[in-house]
């Protein structure tokens, strides 16, 4: 009788804790449910701000969403380009002053990302000549620029985000601010208030009116614009770090209401979960930093980057060679690349 009571009371026990798993896992399930149907209401109303097509992309809208999402849903290779922009009060488009172009492959975990400085000396085809690459912007806006550096690298761009100083340092607040690993140290003067801030050697926090004079210095780095570039690309890894990680996407109506006024992109809110799901998959695996090669040279007083043919022919073989659906066997290959991060701003 004893030992009957005893496995009854066990029993009992066990069905209680069973009982009480599955109403805490049926609650859980119906808040996931909630919140998904309630980001995805919310978000693309608030996408709105942002969304903004290129223009052959409004002649052809739904054939390039259908491209995206099918793209997404096979795990095929893409291209992004981020491009920060500084506007000026005459100007009807402002100035790029950062150019970043990344090769994305789900399939092989690789991220491919090469910074174009922003006097490099280019063709631009809607002028119909050579040009400082950030006139093309100036003259045409993401467009104008989109087309150059198709021109320039023979790649395909297919999407891209765009944001001036404004939108930098709303997006650096709303993630929470970032971690920076300072390479040495040095001053730089913050934007609106024009006070000096001095950045230490070592790892420090910075919110985004810091993390701004952070990437723009160049001046006291002593690898330059490379050094620059490094900042830079470590920067944008940790905004998307911090912008992806499960504590931020909660808040991912806020931080797109925030940033709406100064942030343009072509990427349908549709995509926005899946490319989070995608970034959260590959973003520990190494990074390929690649370089524009080229030399400084003047002419007619005018400042240029002149970029290395041969160079600029490689460069271009490496990004293509990233875009190609190697299967799961690449991603041996992959491990080989030197893993970085960075942004760049200019000065």
């Amino acid at each position: 009788m004893t030992t009957s009571r005893q496995n009854k009371r066990k029993n009992k026990t066990r069905r209680k804790i069973l009982y009480t798993v599955l109403i805490v896992a049926m609650v859980l399930l119906s808040g996931v449910i909630v919140f998904a149907t309630n980001l995805s209401f919310q978000t693309k109303n608030a996408v709105n701000k942002i969304y903004e097509p290129l223009d052959r992309e409004k002649e052809e809208q739904n054939e390039a969403i259908e491209k995206f999402d099918n793209a997404k849903a096979e795990d095929s290779a893409f291209t992004i380009l981020l491009a920060g922009i500084e506007n000026e009060e005459k100007a009807k488009y402002g100035r790029s002053d950062v150019l970043l172009v990344a090769t994305v492959n789900p399939k092989t975990n690789k991220i491919s990302m090469v910074s174009i400085p922003r006097d490099t000396r280019v063709y631009i085809p809607d002028l119909g000549y050579n040009d400082k690459i950030n006139h093309s912007y100036a003259n045409g806006g993401i467009n104008y620029t989109i087309n150059t550096i198709e021109e320039m690298l023979d790649i395909p761009i297919d999407y891209y985000v765009s944001t001036d100083f404004q939108g930098f340092e709303d997006i650096v607040d709303t993630v929470g601010g970032i971690d920076v690993e300072v390479p040495f140290t040095f001053k730089a003067q913050l934007t609106g208030s024009l006070k000096w801030k001095t950045y230490t050697e070592g790892p420090m926090e910075l919110n985004g009116n810091e993390a701004l004079a952070y990437v723009r210095m160049r001046k006291s780095d002593p690898q330059g614009d490379i050094g620059r570039n490094n900042r830079q690309k470590q920067v944008i890894k940790e905004i998307i770090d911090k912008g992806t990680s499960i504590s931020n996407i909660t808040k991912i109506d806020d931080m797109i209401e925030d940033i709406g006024n100064n942030v343009k992109t072509n990427i349908p809110s549709s995509e926005y979960l899946g490319l989070i799901k995608t970034y959260q998959k590959i973003k520990s695996s190494p990074i390929e930093q690649l370089q524009l090669k080229g030399v400084d040279d003047t002419r007619r007083g005018v400042y240029y980057f002149i970029p290395d043919e041969e160079g600029l022919e490689e460069l271009s073989e490496q990004l293509k060679l990233n875009l190609k659906d190697f299967g799961n066997n690449a991603q041996t290959d992959s491990k080989k690349s030197t893993k970085v991060t960075d942004l760049t701003i200019g000065e």
